[in-house]
Parts: C-alpha cells; sequence; structure tokens
C-alpha cells in the first residue's frame, strides 16, 4: 500500500472506532462524573469553582477566538508531518484549524487552570497552530513557556500566530518528540506545568509521561488530552492513574489532570466539565 493509502486507511480506522468507542465511554462518564457537590477535598473543591465553574470572560479570549476565525477562513496549504495517530501530507491550514484545535470550550478551562495554578515552568507537547499555546500563554505570560511540534510548516504558521497576538513567552521546538524531548528535559530542573496533546497512541504517551515524570514539581499538574481518543489511550490514562506520585487526579473525560501534592490521600474523581 503507498504511503498516502495507509494515510487514509487509518484515518478511517480511527473515524470507524471513535463512533463506537465514545459514545458508549461518555454515557459511562455522565453516569459517574460528580458536580461542586459532590466533593470532598478542599482543593478539588476549589479546583471545582474556580477553574470548571469559572465563567469570567477574560480580555485574552476574543483575540484567540479571532484568530481561530481567520484561521478557519484560511485557504494557505502547508505539509504536515505527523508522528501521531493524525493524518499527515499537504493540509489546508483551515480544515487543520476545524479538526486539530482545541475548541473553545477545552481552550478556555486551560486558560482558567494555568491562571489557578500560575506555574513557573510549562512545557507543551502538541503546538498545532497554537490555539491551545495560545490559551495557555495568555494565562501566565510571565512562564517560562516551551511548546513543541514535530511538523516544521506547522510549527512555522503557529510562530506567525504568536507573533501576531504578541505572545512572548514563547519558546518553540521542532522535530519527532522521541528525539527532542530528552534534550529539552535537560534544560529544566523541574516543571511546574505539562500539557500532553501531541501523540495520541497508548506507549508513547506513558513514554512522555515518564520522562516528565522525575521533574514533576510539588504544585505541578500533568494536562492528558483525548484520553478517551481510543482505546490505548483510555488504557494508558488508566496506568497514569496508577502512578504512586500522583496523588489527585481527575478525570473531565476529553482531558485527563494529574496532581503531585504532597501530604495528600491519593484520590481520583470523575467530575462534571
Amino acid at each position: 500500500m503507498s504511503k498516502v493509502g495507509k494515510i487514509v486507511a487509518a484515518d478511517l480506522y480511527f473515524r470507524a472506532v471513535k463512533k463506537i468507542f465514545l459514545p458508549f465511554h461518555y454515557l459511562n462518564y455522565l453516569l459517574r462524573a460528580k458536580t461542586l457537590h459532590g466533593t470532598h477535598s478542599a482543593f478539588v473543591y476549589e479546583f471545582y469553582q474556580r477553574v470548571i465553574e469559572g465563567d469570567l470572560q477574560y480580555y485574552d479570549f476574543a483575540p484567540i477566538e479571532h484568530l481561530r476565525a481567520m484561521l478557519l477562513q484560511s485557504d494557505e496549504v502547508i505539509q504536515v508531518v505527523d508522528f501521531g495517530a493524525g493524518a499527515g501530507g499537504n493540509r489546508k491550514a483551515k480544515d487543520i484549524a476545524a479538526k486539530s484545535s482545541i475548541p473553545s470550550k477545552q481552550g478556555r478551562l486551560l486558560f482558567r487552570l494555568v491562571n489557578f495554578m500560575q506555574p513557573k515552568v510549562m512545557l507543551e507537547m502538541g503546538t498545532s497552530l497554537g490555539i491551545s499555546t495560545l490559551y495557555q500563554s495568555k494565562a501566565c505570560p510571565n512562564a517560562n513557556f516551551t511548546t513543541m511540534e514535530g511538523s516544521p510548516q506547522t510549527a512555522q504558521l503557529a510562530a506567525k500566530n504568536f507573533k501576531l497576538l504578541k505572545a512572548n513567552n514563547i519558546k518553540q521546538v521542532t522535530g519527532n518528540f522521541d528525539e527532542t524531548l530528552p534534550q529539552v528535559l535537560k534544560t529544566f530542573s523541574s516543571l511546574d506545568y505539562v500539557f500532553f496533546d501531541g501523540n495520541h497512541r497508548k506507549e508513547p504517551t506513558l513514554n512522555y509521561f515518564k520522562q516528565c515524570l522525575p521533574l514533576a514539581s510539588d504544585n505541578c499538574v500533568f494536562v492528558c488530552d483525548d484520553i478517551r481518543w481510543s482505546d490505548g489511550m483510555y488504557q494508558a490514562w488508566q496506568e497514569i492513574i496508577k502512578e504512586p506520585s500522583a496523588t489527585v487526579t481527575i478525570d473531565l473525560f476529553s482531558f485527563g489532570l494529574v496532581f503531585f501534592r504532597k501530604g495528600q490521600v491519593k484520590e481520583h474523581f470523575t467530575l462534571k466539565f
């Protein structure tokens, strides 16, 4: 089978799996998800109030969504190199923005999470066009923020978007995460925030998680995106929950959050978002 044929076949496979996998898991999630009054942890209670239920309309939201609207109209074609479970090849910016960029609801949640945690050192794996990067960057503009992208032309377009919105605290690293992540991690003494969104397969996700784990500070949060992308991703999430140093883990259906709060009893929460 040709390279293009393999890409198309992989895309069709994942679409078919998600049609069956996601509805079942969403129903199961709704049956178990708790609201604010179902939590008995002071930390999680405050987290729910300020991050999940937070409804403040921050100034930075409008420019980011205006940028999204511009990208959704863009016919610019870029060559996408995909090392994860998505599709590579030549793609229009508007198609990437429609299918791969983080939705507004989730982007605002990331903003509120970063605003709540106020991390000093941040790492994102999976820049794409930079929508998620901007939501996180604008929430804590004084943080040291490194974002990683596998596809060079995608990273170049993201860089234009960062410049357009004057996000000056973002450092970009381009290349296959298997090669770049070990080098990037050597530049940090600790990490306060990591967003895993660059590879939607079980083994790479667990591998990247384990590489970052030794650098997690006491105030650190790891955010795993698309934990129900596939059965493999959900299996990875189940293994992450069991990590002994992860004291508080939160399932928000699409996001999985991992907190490393020393002295706190290990608990897992499924919260309604």
